[in-house]
């Protein structure tokens, strides 16, 4: 069986960064995306600096019904995930009385159900093998309540709290599993979440350092990454203040309060 990294997300932003990354240290690539064009432009410009093999698989992982057909493609082509990036995710800047709610169905879908059903379908040859890294992208959105984004903030709340547990409950196996919170980054979730207002108050980091900041604590073993310096000092504070506050602050950085 070849070795092969499977990542979510992989087309384009920051999956595409950390693809180069794990491209860079000979790692081959299974890139997981809905877009076809994306994943061979992708895969065209991976293949230009990088003389690893790279596999794409077009999927919407928002679908449930597609879950299994990832662990199908890999055991077709007989590889190996040795490394899993759960980086597939999208946010939503709707007030919840008005928001679709099929499109948050198909949030919780593919930030929290779908990640689950990777780790689940690859850790048990992981573990056999006695070697494996799953790195989970969540934000720092998980630590507070999202008023106007309720969804997102709640989903990733959701995906480094089952990261946390896993990764005790692995713990001697030989498989590591580390959780990355970033805070706003250059990406296209800006214009797929419409939350412009957020990102005109906070200088966004590029999409690169958050990868790289990634890949180091990948690889560093640890268990849970808040990236950035004041991200860490916010996170700390909103231990020892009321929640009242917290949720407060946290709309006033979401929508413009009138």
């Amino acid at each position: 069986m070849e070795k092969y990294t499977l990542i979510t997300g992989g087309a384009s932003g920051l999956g595409l960064e950390l693809a180069k990354l794990f491209a860079k240290d000979g790692n081959n690539l299974l890139l997981v995306s809905s877009s076809i064009n994306n994943l061979n432009k992708a895969k065209e410009e991976l293949q230009k600096e990088f003389n690893v093999e790279i596999e794409v698989l077009a999927l919407d992982l928002s679908n449930p019904n597609n879950f299994k057909s990832v662990k199908e493609f890999s055991d077709s082509k007989n590889m190996f995930i040795n490394n899993l990036v759960n980086c597939a995710g999208f946010g939503d800047r709707t007030d919840f009385i008005e928001m679709d709610i099929d499109k948050q169905i198909k949030m919780v879908e593919l930030n929290c159900n779908a990640p689950m059903y990777l780790m689940h379908a690859y850790l048990q040859d992981m573990i056999e093998a006695k070697e494996g890294y799953i790195l989970n992208i969540s934000s720092i959105a998980g630590f507070v309540p999202g008023p106007f984004m309720c969804t997102y903030h709640a989903s990733k709340a959701f995906l480094s709290n089952i990261s946390e547990g896993i990764a005790r409950e692995i713990k001697g196996t030989g498989v590591n599993l580390t959780c990355v919170c970033p805070g706003p980054f250059d990406s296209g979730f800006v214009s797929k979440a419409g939350n412009e207002y957020t990102f005109s108050k906070i200088k966004p980091m590029s999409a690169s350092k958050v990868a790289k900041v990634s890949y180091k604590a990948l690889k560093k073993h640890k268990t849970f990454k808040v990236i950035g310096f004041k991200n860490k000092l916010m996170m700390f504070f909103t231990r020892f203040v009321p929640r009242k506050l917290v949720t407060n602050t946290s709309a006033g950085q979401i929508k413009k309060q009138k």
